[in-house]
Order: C-alpha cells, then structure tokens, then sequence
C-alpha cells in the first residue's frame, strides 16, 4: 500500500492507504476524504475531484494532460499545481503523496 496524505483548507491532515494502479481520486472515495466529490466517476467529465499537489510532489506526479487541462477550466480556484485526481495513478513512487483540497469543488 502507498500512503497518501489529503490535507483541507483548515490544516487537517488525513492519510490514507492506496492500492498501486487505482487512481488517487477512487483512494479518496474509498476513504471518504473530505473534499473529494468526484460527481463524474472519475471519467474526467468535471472537476469535483480538483486537488493541489503540494510543491513537494509537483515534478514527481508531473502536469495534466491537455484533456485534463480543458476540464481544470471549471474548477474552482485553479492554481499552477492543481490537478484533477481522477487523472492520477497511484504507483510505489507516491508513497507519501501529500495533496490539498481546494475550499470547494466547482
């Protein structure tokens, strides 16, 4: 299992365990993260799984793709570092995987 630590706009961590090859928006569901709608199912159809990847992390989980990027057009509060979930594999190379999640969801 790879931790991967969800961190809400007032500062509370939560870190939780993901399975290698499910994708960290289905980790955040399974888990019930807060912050974390994924209205779409993780189709990359909206963006309601919108989440900042700390600096940290950035090069190592690397940027959106251009369909990702369209859809990051609705979210709220885009930011250099924002991502949408539904579009990250979870692999071993995440363990310890530190995101936050924007104040709401578009």
């Amino acid at each position: 299992m790879v931790k991967i630590t969800f961190i809400d706009t007032v500062g509370t961590a939560r870190t939780v365990d993901g399975e290698v090859g499910s994708t960290v928006m289905e980790t955040a569901i399974k888990h019930g993260v807060p912050g974390i709608e994924a209205e779409c199912g993780g189709a990359c159809a909206c963006s309601t799984c919108h989440v900042y990847i700390d600096e940290a992390w950035q090069e190592k989980v690397g940027e959106p793709s251009p369909m990702e990027e369209d859809m990051l057009d609705f979210a709220f509060d885009v930011r250099p570092n924002s991502r949408l979930s539904c579009q990250i594999k979870v692999s071993e190379e995440f363990d310890g995987l530190t995101l936050h999640t924007p104040e709401r969801q578009a």
